[in-house]
């Protein structure tokens, strides 16, 4: 009878030091993944304070496409509202199509001999080139976070606990609609009188290509 009871005894403590243990690396692992979103975010926003920067010194120098230079206001402006606590599948899709209007731009500006020669351009130029790079990294941690977490999540026996306590799968930073990676045709070469700016190669593409997002976990 004792022997049944401490045997009893010693099975609720292995089963609440494995529900203890597994409880704590899934909190573990999503406070690893917030941190991880908030670190893109900062990147992100970095490059939302350079784009009126942009626009202003590319408007100035070279008369580009009003159209186009306003889309990219916009987008900043919509990438910027979803904020942080967005869903970033859905912020994925707008940053992917602002990426790729922002090289549009800088490739096409290749054209113009005048703007790629001013300082402030060129300091543009070099700035949001390497805030893309941190973009890029950011995101890739954060993915690789998000693939760890979900995996937790949904294999066992973390699964069980993941359920009981409300962990649930995270959202990669991503684009995954096909028209979103084509590049658009922008026509510069509408200039009071002046022949058609060279063509431009194509623009690089900004490829957020990962599985089917989710929402951040809270």
């Amino acid at each position: 009878m004792i022997a049944a009871i401490i045997i009893i005894i010693v099975l609720i403590v292995a089963v609440g030091g494995i529900a203890v243990g597994q409880y704590n690396g899934l909190v573990r692992l999503r406070n690893k993944l917030q941190e991880s979103w908030r670190q893109v975010d900062v990147e992100l926003n970095r490059r939302y304070d350079l784009l009126p920067n942009l626009v202003s010194t590319v408007q100035g120098s070279a008369k580009f496409e009003q159209s186009t230079l306003e889309r990219v206001i916009a987008l900043r402006n919509q990438a910027k509202a979803l904020g942080s606590g967005g869903d970033p599948g859905q912020r994925g899709e707008v940053e992917g199509e602002l990426s790729r209007t922002i090289s549009n731009i800088m490739v096409t500006a290749e054209a113009y001999p005048e703007l790629k020669s001013t300082a402030n351009f060129q300091q543009l130029q070099t700035q949001l080139g390497q805030t893309e790079d941190r973009i890029a990294n950011s995101r890739r941690y954060y993915n690789a976070i998000v693939g760890d977490y979900n995996t937790k999540t949904e294999a066992f026996p973390s699964s069980i606990f993941a359920g009981m306590f409300h962990f649930t799968k995270a959202g990669y930073f991503e684009v995954d609609d096909p028209s979103i990676r084509q590049a658009p045709a922008v026509d510069f070469s509408q200039l009071n009188g002046l022949p058609p700016a060279p063509t431009a190669p194509p623009a690089p593409q900004v490829n957020f290509d990962e599985p089917p997002a989710g929402q951040l976990p809270q």
